[in-house]
């Protein structure tokens, strides 16, 4: 290799920042969205209650195996010392729509709470994306100690939480397209069965499309370290005219 092929240490350098922020990037996408563990905790649940509804015919008997597996998944995030706010989430999630099936005596309605969050939370993130505060730098600017920096300091990191806001949007609202006519017109084990199927990809899609758009956008101003940088040298200044 001659020396023009050689990378210099400035290339070096940057290829190192870039790696980096792609690893910073995906532990805070894991930390934000509960990884796979989470999507499989969202998931499972469902699955318990479509099997059990297909074979028992049986509301309650469903309902309740499906909450008693999300509460199981929540201890044991609770005996390991793991983050508890994908578990509540998930646990609420389904005891909602086990109380709102058991009511109303549809088995259908067992997902509706799900599909109607998902839709909502499709309109989110495009009217986020349209009025310039992008829901997933809402998200995601805590968890890169950035907060909202982006927005007036950052455009590029603006730029790509609006692509992945659309994304989202646009994902959960095709997901909404294919789950809601089954929902009306459809029977329970075909609603179940697909909203399973439909559970983790399309999360996985708008999980590695946000690090794709993240990846190649600048790096985040850890608005924390400024802070702290910033008391520091006020209290140098102070001890300095003492």
């Amino acid at each position: 290799m001659s020396s023009i092929d050689k990378p210099t240490d400035q290339q070096a350098a940057h290829g190192a920042r870039d790696a980096d922020s792609r690893a910073a990037t995906e532990a805070a996408l894991f930390e934000a969205f509960g990884g796979v563990r989470g999507m499989v905790e969202t998931t499972v649940p469902g699955l318990v209650f479509v099997a059990i509804y297909t074979v028992k015919r049986d509301i309650h008997v469903a309902a309740i195996a499906a909450l008693g597996l999300s509460l199981l998944l929540g201890l044991a995030r609770l005996v390991r010392k793991d983050t508890l706010k994908h578990a509540f989430s998930g646990v609420f999630g389904v005891a909602f729509g086990a109380v709102f099936a058991m009511m109303s005596g549809d088995a259908k309605n067992f997902y509706l709470p799900g599909m109607l969050y998902s839709l909502g939370l499709a309109v989110a993130y495009i009217v986020s994306a349209v009025a310039g505060y992008p829901l997933m730098g809402l998200i995601l600017g805590p968890v890169f100690k950035e907060n909202l920096s982006w927005r007036t300091r950052n455009p590029g990191r603006k730029t790509a939480y609006t692509k992945a806001s659309w994304a989202w949007g646009l994902i959960l609202l095709a997901k909404s397209a294919v789950l809601f006519p089954l929902y009306w017109w459809g029977d329970v084990t075909q609603l179940g069965w697909v909203k399973v199927a439909l559970g983790i990809p399309p999360m996985l899609l708008s999980v590695y499309l946000t690090w794709i758009f993240l990846s190649k956008a600048p790096p985040p101003i850890d608005v924390f370290a400024e802070m702290e940088e910033a008391e520091r040298a006020e209290r140098e200044a102070k001890a300095a005219t003492r």
